[in-house]
């Protein structure tokens, strides 16, 4: 299993047209075979940073998840949504694993 971090630099005053953004990938995304781990927009701190996160089995698997998403009309529709409003400043991407599994069980206090 590998995870895609997506990192985005978006307009501050463009917040709202973000949030739209990340909702519809949270329609699209899944239904396009990869498990959404969520959206993040800017709360405290910087007004300019954003993440989208999800998983998905390996890099064949990306592969054809990216080709059914740019064939899914809500995705078709995003794209074309962040292009046109252009509230996305910056995107890069990078693939991580997550080397510290098996966690413990989490304690309550």
């Amino acid at each position: 299993m590998i995870t895609c971090f997506i990192r985005y630099e978006i307009d501050p005053f463009k917040r709202e047209e973000f949030t739209e953004y990340a909702r519809n990938w949270g329609q699209a995304i899944p239904r396009n075979g990869a498990d959404l781990i969520g959206y993040f927009a800017p709360h405290e701190g910087s007004a300019t940073t954003a993440y989208g996160v999800y998983s998905i089995e390996n890099l064949a698997a990306y592969e054809a998840y990216r080709a059914r998403l740019a064939a899914d009309p809500l995705g078709r529709e995003n794209y074309e949504f962040a292009r046109r409003e252009r509230f996305i400043l910056k995107e890069d991407r990078i693939f991580l694993t997550n080397v510290s599994l098996p966690h413990a069980k989490q304690v309550q206090p």
